[in-house]
């Protein structure tokens, strides 16, 4: 079990003193770290994880952030559950973005901006100003999503 754990944390690029070391002995990067290592390890199709930097430092935040990306270059899709929004433009591919309790709105980072997110998220800008990707193919479909929101709404 050691040398399977030890071989995990090398292959993250997760750095602790010991594999023998309590996981109650480490900083919380490293503990958020050994949790993404063991849901790594374990998971086969999908990471899910809900506010995984909400109570660490800058440095150990970097870290997890790093790590999420590993996991995902590895070829294991995470779902990351944030409010912190650099955070998710970092690591995301697509956002689902939410207001009141649905999804308004299914975008790409790389053609959207954090500000743009924030207010459609806040309800200062309509969903329907983003490019916005199907939900079935992520390809650019305005006219899907808008029809599919229309119909949710009535």
């Amino acid at each position: 079990m050691r040398r399977g754990s030890a071989r995990q944390m090398a292959d993250l690029g997760i750095r602790i003193q010991s594999i023998r070391q309590k996981v109650e002995t480490l900083s919380g990067g490293q503990r958020q770290a050994v949790a993404v290592a063991r849901v790594a390890a374990w998971a086969t199709r999908v990471v899910i994880m809900d506010e995984p930097t909400a109570a660490l430092g800058v440095r150990e935040t970097n870290q997890v952030l790093d790590l999420i990306l590993r996991v995902r270059d590895n070829g294991l899709p995470v779902v990351l559950i944030s409010h912190n929004m650099p955070n998710v433009f970092q690591v995301a591919d697509r956002i689902h973005i939410h207001r009141l309790g649905r999804r308004v709105a299914l975008v790409e980072t790389k053609s959207t901006s954090m500000e743009e997110a924030v207010a459609v998220m806040t309800g200062a800008k309509s969903p329907d100003t983003l490019e916005r990707l199907d939900a079935a193919t992520h390809q650019p479909n305005d006219e899907t999503e808008s029809a599919s929101l229309a119909k949710e709404e009535q």
